[in-house]
């Protein structure tokens, strides 16, 4: 089993009650375990601005799956609920599901990249993801809290329940 962390996202079609729809699914994936999940929190879209902010969220889920069979499986949550992939990046969706870490793993595949390309520059990934593993080190040796303060909070509100 390996510690996976995969972030969460979705500003159409109720966002709160699709991640939570999410996290259900990822907690009934086979050979996997969700251990924690982070608050959820309001931030401002990178894409378009004419959109509605986006409810962002980091689970991390403890799994026997390879990258690319758990890649499989999160395309597919994010298919059954609704999600179209479109063109225009960054642009409004009803759920977006990222593999951040995969333990230790470096993959850079046609299909996935681990760690996340732009995790490091994206509040609305690190701070939630801090919630949940505040110690964390990533692959090449940063700590995550180097990158916490080489990225201001700004745009971001964490929500109540």
């Amino acid at each position: 089993m390996e510690r996976v962390y995969i972030g969460l996202g979705s500003n159409l079609a109720e966002p709160r009650k699709q991640l939570q729809a999410a996290l259900t699914a990822i907690a009934e994936l086979p050979n996997s375990h969700l251990a924690a999940t982070s608050s959820l929190y309001a931030s401002d879209p990178l894409g378009p601005p004419d959109q509605p902010r986006y409810v962002n969220a980091v689970a991390a889920l403890d799994t026997g799956l390879e990258p690319l069979q758990l890649l499989d499986a999160l395309q597919r949550i994010e298919q059954e609920q609704g999600r179209v992939r479109k063109a225009e990046r960054w642009g409004p969706r009803t759920l977006d599901l990222d593999i951040l870490l995969f333990g230790s793993r470096q993959l850079a595949e046609e299909r996935l990249t681990v760690p996340h390309y732009h995790m490091h520059a994206r509040a609305f990934v690190l701070y939630p993801l801090a919630e949940i593993a505040c110690e964390l080190l990533l692959p090449d040796g940063r700590s995550l809290q180097q990158l916490l303060a080489e990225c201001p909070y700004a745009g971001l509100e964490r929500m109540c329940d």
